[in-house]
């Protein structure tokens, strides 16, 4: 190789090394921002699945653990958006709408945890022999006994 090829090879060389770490340092600021979208595509996910069926309601039990992820992911995102806000270009309604959607999630899933709560206390009521039995009376257990003798 001659003196005169080998300098621009060597500058191109150079060049190509500059080129890959600036677009390296790109590629990992567009990477580490996609992040993100993980998050959201989760958040979608749970949320497709606390969606009931045609006709049916949520189950409360479902419902509580469903929204506790939902709560889970939500306050996972917040985090990430604040602390990426500045490198990632976040803007500020978009924060503020994912708080709102996390304010509604927790306010729901305090709802269905109190409601699973009441149904687990009504079934252990129920199986301990203290349930509401007919008509709110004490229902009926044991033996009857019938009276003896001509009536």
């Amino acid at each position: 190789m001659s003196p005169k090829l080998r300098a621009p090879s060597i500058a191109l060389g150079l060049a190509a090394i500059a080129v890959s770490a600036v677009s390296g340092q790109a590629w990992a600021q567009a990477s580490g921002c996609g992040d993100v979208q993980k998050h959201l595509d989760q958040r979608r996910t749970i949320a497709q699945s606390l969606q009931p069926a045609k006709g049916k309601q949520l189950d409360a039990k479902f419902a509580c653990s469903g929204f506790g992820r939902l709560v889970a992911n939500g306050e996972t995102l917040l985090k990430w958006t604040t602390t990426n806000k500045e490198w990632c270009q976040i803007p500020d309604s978009f924060i503020e709408s994912i708080k709102g959607d996390h304010a509604k999630a927790t306010a729901i899933r305090a709802r269905a945890c109190n409601i699973a709560a009441k149904v687990q206390q009504m079934e252990k009521q129920a199986k301990s022999g203290q349930g509401g039995g007919l008509l709110g009376g004490g229902g009926l257990t044991g033996s009857t006994a019938l009276p003896r003798g001509a009536l």
